[in-house]
């Protein structure tokens, strides 16, 4: 059961490259690993107290509000995560800028909010929020690590290739687009395939 969970959230429901959320800060903070970690697991943190927040409080939310309400909820972790890097982690603060706080009305977040955590109970909505955080974040290592290696030759500011000339578009926004569509036309391509086999 865990392992399907974890399947879910990592491969066959994976919220950058499958469900195609999320893809704004994705694509401003994979250019190193370091940055893939700190996102990935950022946004893991949101995503899990909000689910949990949100799947306790969702019978005594009006529909009305129902969206207000849960971007409140998602802001006020995304401000006790914010405060926390600004006061232990200064330079993982200036590398992401404002994609921490945006992290608020990041798609997944609310995507997650609306889509399970306020129609399951709380042990799911945990569970949905690990799982899909999980995949968030492979997602960004993935992307982070072909960046960094094509942009700079380095992993975690290591020489991989020596005399390998880096290509610097994969540092900037063209590469993070080209990157993105690369590895999600594998994952369709690879998928396909299966299906054609079964």
């Amino acid at each position: 059961m865990l392992g399907d969970e974890v399947k879910r959230g990592v491969i066959t429901e994976n919220p950058i490259l499958i469900l195609a959320l999320g893809l704004c800060p994705s694509l401003a903070v994979s250019t190193s690993i370091t940055n893939g970690i700190g996102m990935g697991l950022a946004t893991m943190f949101v995503l899990v107290c909000s689910n949990v927040i949100i799947s306790i409080i969702k019978n005594w939310v009006p529909d009305k509000v129902r969206i207000p309400c849960f971007i409140v909820v998602s802001a006020a972790f995304v401000s006790i995560l914010h405060l926390f890097i600004k006061a232990h982690m200064p330079l993982l603060d200036q590398q992401f800028g404002i994609f921490i706080p945006l992290i608020a009305v990041n798609c997944i977040i609310l995507g997650r909010a609306e889509a399970f955590a306020s129609k399951n109970n709380l042990g799911r909505s945990f569970t949905d929020g690990i799982v899909m955080g999980m995949g968030f974040t492979v997602s960004l290592l993935i992307l982070s690590g072909i960046r960094e290696f094509l942009g700079s030759n380095k992993i975690f500011d290591l020489l991989v290739i020596p005399r390998f000339q880096p290509m610097t578009a994969f540092a900037l926004a063209p590469g993070g687009f080209f990157t993105i569509a690369f590895v999600m036309w594998l994952i369709s391509f690879i998928r396909s395939r299966k299906e054609v086999r079964l």
